[in-house]
């Protein structure tokens, strides 16, 4: 499997701020890459240092395994992005913004294939419309056109979903898996909407605090054979000691501040069975299998924690 992005130590310095911290990831060619975390956990700010907007202070980027800074216009004639919100002209149409960024990117498509891309992002009969009469949805959609008339190999979407409502989440999630699926891009996409990574990615990457927490293949991640059960209990302390002594020693993980256990839920009961036993007192068993529980056990530790810049 070829790798279209490999980022090796990328760190990021404002001043006394450090926004992105040491970190390394690789993107695969074929792959939705859910690039998580919270807001102000550097994920904007590492999009724009793959974008060159802004330059790292120490790190290497590769993109088709060339350097990004030794061979910037030959990447990114071949990558498409949406960063926040679109830049679009809003007295304009949508046909007439599409056809004048395609110029941009020095092509003339003509207007069958102009007409074609808004049919893929669902506003084909809006394109006579100026912008300025679109939801944020649909000029997100426009966008991602914009984004697509040059015929990238990857695309790059900064938390694509950001003010839409729920259908225009749907539109979203739809769009993305198409270009996926039916057309075959390698698309990176970042959002704080963990529910959504969680249906549309294969592999993932988590940061917090602008360094990598995890990264890897979200079904295997999410393996309900390895979920995460979290237990309170009167004396959690005391509760962790005991089961050092049991066969459920090797499931326990590290003390953040709760006692939480990394199991098949099937086994769930026979744990209660042995905690009470143990004159344990059990006040809550929560199974946490979805990617919000996960990134939430991973990220969220006891008292306040100060975001950094994105």
């Amino acid at each position: 499997m070829s790798t279209i992005i490999n980022v090796s130590n990328l760190s990021k310095q404002f001043n006394e701020v450090t926004a992105v911290n040491d970190l390394s990831f690789t993107v695969h060619a074929g792959d939705v890459y859910g690039f998580l975390g919270q807001n102000g956990a550097g994920k904007s700010t590492t999009i724009r240092m793959l974008l060159t907007l802004v330059k790292p202070s120490t790190g290497t980027i590769e993109i088709f395994d060339k350097n990004l800074f030794t061979h910037r216009n030959e990447i990114l004639q071949q990558v498409g992005a949406v960063i926040e919100k679109p830049d679009l002209y809003k007295y304009l149409s949508a046909y007439d913004n599409l056809a004048i960024f395609a110029k941009m990117s020095g092509m003339d498509p003509g207007r069958t294939l102009l007409m074609e891309q808004l049919r893929m992002v669902g506003l084909a009969e809006r394109a006579s419309s100026k912008v300025k009469t679109f939801s944020q949805g649909m000029k997100q959609r426009l966008g991602i056109a914009v984004a697509l008339v040059h015929d990238p190999k990857l695309i790059i979407l900064d938390e694509p979903t950001n003010g839409l409502d729920p259908q225009g989440i749907a539109d979203m999630r739809n769009l993305v898996l198409h270009l996926s699926r039916e057309m075959g891009k390698t698309i990176l996409v970042s959002s704080h909407l963990l529910s959504e990574i969680e249906l549309v990615a294969n592999r993932m990457l988590i940061i917090h605090k602008g360094k990598k927490i995890v990264e890897g293949n979200v079904a295997e991640l999410l393996d309900p054979s390895k979920s995460l059960v979290q237990i309170e209990t009167g004396n959690d302390t005391d509760a962790r000691e005991k089961l050092m002594q049991t066969k459920w020693a090797a499931r326990l993980q590290p003390d953040n501040g709760c006692l939480q256990l990394k199991m098949n839920k099937d086994e769930v009961p026979l744990l209660i069975s042995d905690l009470v036993s143990a004159q344990v007192q059990i006040l809550s068993v929560d199974p946490m299998h979805s990617l919000e529980d996960y990134f939430l056990s991973l990220t969220t530790k006891p008292g306040h924690v100060e975001p950094v810049a994105d």
